[in-house]
């Protein structure tokens, strides 16, 4: 089988071109043997749900894992506490059904079926007896993952869960219970500000405050692509300096890795071959700016997901249009709602002190997004006056100059 670049779900290093994330796995390695409770809020597409599998695999030998997902459960799941419970029972019993926890305990096994049925009446306190039997009967230590939380975070239900679950950790020392908890989403579970019912004032997501800081940098380094463009290198003959185009791709995404990944793979569908007759790839800077176009151009998830966002958050969306067309100097702030929001989102960074845009592929999508709306003539008329625009000239943007801006590869 041919191996090639993938941004559709699950990556294989056996069936796909992929950085190295082994170090990245051992650090979060690190955290499951010291019993910690985490969240890996990473951006969309950032390659969270690989990482797990990996780990899942990394790890299969010494940890009883069982990893669901909450993805597409649809608003019938979180109906009241019953079916939330059937409904996680349900979906314990296909990762055992498929082998995917190993070796599990018949009467485990049997009683996940039976609760998973519409006729049982399952409540949190019974889930987590069974959690509690499910650690006993394991024989070795127990991770409990739990990917695509974003989908269940606005239900109240799921503020309950976590409450089991912590209620669990402060009690680790007398009861059974997971060695390690993993949830996964965008959003920082703990800091997750939720409006449940009929409730007018919003809280925020307490139980979840046992949860350590997750620090790990899931982000692709020059070096990182580099590495990954050398075993296509090999594999394909391709003409390319690995270490220039590692970092041209990195100067152009910062290291996002769904825009490292799709680039990458534009290139390959679309590779231009030697004129010498050779036939083999080749790999330059003229190519990875045809591709960085190309993808500009394109629908794809992220893009409809980062337009949906700045629909919704319209602080973060004014943020960035003064970044972007009057040069407006925004101290970093954590504390700050938007500012919070994009880098959350992955759209905004830190720079020396300085809220910025977080790659130039970002910055130059926004910059079409807003001009093509046709509703910032007047910040666009400012900052060109102010000489705080280099991108936009006659009221149209210059994409060969925000390719070749700050690169080094002009």
């Amino acid at each position: 089988m041919k191996k090639r670049f993938n941004v559709d779900g699950i990556c294989y290093p056996d069936e796909h071109y992929m950085v190295d994330i082994e170090d990245r796995l051992e650090q979060i390695h690190r955290l499951i043997e010291d019993e910690k409770y985490f969240v890996i809020n990473r951006a969309r597409q950032y390659g969270k749900t690989t990482t797990l599998h990996m780990l899942a695999q990394k790890l299969s030998d010494r940890y009883q894992i069982f990893s669901i997902s909450f993805e597409g459960l649809g608003d019938l799941a979180y109906r009241d506490e019953w079916a939330f419970c059937r409904k996680v029972y349900g979906l314990l019993y296909d990762v055992i059904y498929y082998g995917e926890s190993g070796e599990v305990a018949d009467e485990i096994r049997e009683e996940c079926y039976k609760m998973s049925l519409e006729t049982e009446k399952p409540d949190l306190q019974t889930l987590s007896n069974f959690f509690s039997r499910i650690c006993i009967k394991a024989g070795r230590p127990v991770i409990f993952i739990v990917d695509e939380v974003d989908q269940a975070s606005n239900q109240g239900i799921f503020l309950d869960f976590l409450g089991m679950l912590r209620d669990k950790y402060m009690k680790r020392r007398s009861r059974p219970t997971f060695c390690s908890v993993i949830l996964a989403g965008v959003y920082d579970i703990k800091n997750l500000k939720m409006k449940m019912g009929t409730e007018s004032v919003p809280r925020y997501n307490s139980p979840w405050n046992i949860a350590a800081k997750f620090t790990v940098d899931m982000s692709f380094s020059a070096e990182d692509i580099a590495g990954m463009l050398a075993e296509y290198k090999a594999d394909q003959n391709a003409v390319m300096d690995v270490e220039e185009m590692g970092r041209l791709i990195y100067d152009y995404t910062g290291g996002y890795p769904f825009l490292v990944s799709r680039i990458c793979q534009l290139m390959d569908e679309k590779a231009v071959s030697q004129e010498d007759g050779s036939g083999l790839p080749l790999w330059t800077e003229k190519e990875v700016l045809a591709a960085v176009r190309q993808l500009l151009s394109e629908q794809n998830t992220l893009f409809d997901d980062m337009g949906k966002r700045l629909s919704d958050s319209k602080e973060l969306d004014r943020m960035l249009r003064l970044i972007l067309f009057n040069g407006k100097q925004i101290p970093y702030s954590p504390d700050e709602h938007a500012i919070n929001l994009g880098m959350m989102f992955g759209y905004l960074k830190n720079e020396d002190g300085l809220v910025a845009v977080a790659n130039r592929i970002f910055e130059t999508w926004l910059y079409n997004r807003y001009l093509s709306e046709n509703i910032v003539g007047n910040a666009i008329a400012d900052a060109v006056s102010l000489g705080k625009n280099q991108f936009v000239a006659d009221g149209y943007l210059n994409m060969d100059l925000v390719m070749k801006s700050n690169t080094g590869f002009a």
